[in-house]
């Protein structure tokens, strides 16, 4: 049986929901996300939409809760009322917001009617929480130093952390980053032209970082550009895949077969994409880790909840969101983090 298929058919009662607003500064950008509230039964449902473009959630609270998803439902003839509604005011930027939204309704959905059925996610699913590995993503500024690893490390001496090479990296700041051994996967962000966090492909970095951090997965390289798909080719077996992934299709459609790739629920959009994914990657042999989108609120249990059913031993990118801060509080927890579901729900801690 498909995974999807053990919660698509659980019913949903909606009455109608609400949108609230969390803003966080996180250093270099103000991150704000909205928290879809679905309402039904005497009961509530929780999602996060983890939409980059801050105008794009002052639309959405504009505009307000006006969409029509009143009604008793199931999980799976709610995607699909969804599917026939437009969750935008107005078209998002990039088309990959579409999913992030998407989720923020699917999650709350799943939730409300998990809360309202009186069970708890993996319960329904018939797997156990284990404690979950993270690793702290972060990056080194400009210039580059290796404070804020240092920093993280003063909370938890044994954490490891997924960077981001930039292209103000130097040969002796990867060299002493090397050896601390503590960089478990490298984010060479070869899918974010003209964003913010935009690297300029360069054959130097990529071979560099790849000789150095022998163990490390090597996360959306561009090889697009022949140098820099001939300095990765001996390290092919440790290529995985993030930013152009949001449905099975999309994994069969890489150059070459992963070993491993990061799975970010809120870029498959629905729930039954996303488990389509882990049961294809069950199904074949590949690995998953999970991968955050700066969450505020209760999409960050989410993932961590789901990254304590589906791979929780491998170098998840869910660490608390205090890991997030420019200066994280001291008293945040180590990985692993113990298991926390809720007793009814698709609720962490």
């Amino acid at each position: 049986m498909a995974t999807y298929d053990l919660i698509a058919d659980l019913p949903v009662e909606i009455e109608g929901y609400a949108l609230s607003r969390l803003e966080s500064s996180l250093g270099q950008f103000t991150r704000v996300t909205t928290i879809v509230t679905l309402q039904g039964g005497g009961e509530e449902g929780a999602g996060e939409d983890v939409i980059y473009e801050v105008d794009h959630h002052d639309v959405l609270h504009q505009f307000g809760p006006a969409l029509d998803l009143a009604g008793d439902h199931t999980l799976r003839t709610l995607s699909r009322r969804l599917d026939e509604l437009e969750l935008f005011p107005r078209p998002p930027d990039r088309e990959a917001s579409r999913d992030y939204r998407r989720w923020a309704f699917e999650s709350a959905a799943l939730d409300l009617a998990l809360r309202q059925a009186g069970e708890p996610l993996h319960a329904v699913l018939g797997r156990e929480p284990q404690p979950v590995r993270f690793v702290a993503s972060t990056r080194l500024g400009d210039p580059p130093t290796l404070d804020p690893v240092r920093r993280r490390r003063a909370i938890d001496s044994g954490l490891r952390f997924k960077l981001d090479p930039e292209n103000n990296w130097t040969a002796e700041l990867i060299d002493d980053l090397s050896e601390m051994d503590c960089v478990d996967t490298l984010d060479l962000k070869g899918f974010y032209k003209g964003t913010v966090v935009e690297v300029r492909t360069d054959p130097w970095l990529y071979e560099r970082c790849a000789q150095r951090f022998p163990d490390a997965w090597l996360e959306d390289p561009d090889l697009s550009e022949p140098d820099a798909a001939a300095v990765l080719e001996p390290y092919r077996d440790r290529i995985t895949w993030d930013a152009p992934l949001h449905s099975v299709a999309d994994v069969e459609a890489l150059p070459f077969p992963p070993r491993t790739i990061n799975s970010k629920p809120s870029r498959f959009g629905t729930l039954e994409r996303l488990l389509a994914v882990y049961d294809w990657c069950a199904e074949r042999g590949v690995g998953i880790y999970g991968g955050g989108q700066g969450e505020l609120g209760p999409g960050r249990g989410q993932i961590q909840y789901l990254a304590s059913l589906f791979h929780p031993d491998t170098p998840n990118d869910v660490a608390p969101s205090g890991y997030n801060m420019p200066e994280p509080p001291l008293d945040l927890p180590g990985s692993p983090l113990a298991p926390a579901p809720s007793p009814t729900g698709f609720r962490w801690g």
